[in-house]
């Protein structure tokens, strides 16, 4: 995997894509710590945007930092292969071990921001989450637990309800509306 060239060849959804494409390609060619939390002004993450067979349903943790229901995600910590990344998220928080992913291909691309919190007793400051999603379909009938150094809960939600029980606004209209629509073309 070539995460430059990966997101190089992706084509944006929207003009919002379109730009965080452009910061993320600038980004890597000019930071070698690109994939690595030690850089504190932003790093490469990934999600997973977690659909039943029937892609009617999303998969949904309630974070504890954020204290918002919200999508699966995690640092890439030195992995440039963001596909595993997001794929061991999904099992570390949700206890989900058979999830495929629809396409090896990127699903989204966003630049987060990331409000200064404490994690582990340490303050981290403020920063940016690069991050890149993948789609993958998951059986409902699966096991679900709750990984409580990370969430309170794991539940699976109708698309509708998806937009309405995150606590974060922009989520919901610059990224989980984008994810639901994609859902539909991808």
């Amino acid at each position: 995997m070539n995460l430059l060239e990966d997101i190089k060849n992706y084509y944006p959804l929207n003009l919002q894509e379109a730009r965080d494409q452009e910061q993320m390609i600038w980004y890597i060619t000019n930071h070698t710590d690109y994939l690595e939390r030690k850089n504190l002004t932003g790093h490469f993450s990934s999600s997973i945007w977690t659909v039943n067979k029937e892609r009617t349903k999303t998969l949904m943790v309630y974070h504890n930092i954020y204290n918002s229901w919200s999508w699966i995600g995690g640092h890439a910590d030195g992995v440039q292969d963001l596909r595993s990344v997001a794929l061991r998220e999904l099992s570390e928080e949700t206890g989900v071990k058979n999830a495929v992913l629809v396409s090896p291909e990127i699903f989204s691309l966003e630049i987060l921001t990331v409000n200064g919190h404490i994690k582990k007793g340490e303050y981290v400051p403020s920063h940016l989450h690069l991050n890149v999603t993948y789609l993958a379909e998951a059986d409902e009938s699966e096991n679900l637990i709750v990984n409580k150094n990370e969430n309170q809960a794991v539940k699976w939600w109708s698309f509708a309800d998806a937009l309405n029980v995150p606590n974060e606004p922009w989520f919901v209209e610059w990224v989980y509306k984008k994810l639901i629509e994609r859902c539909k073309i991808f």
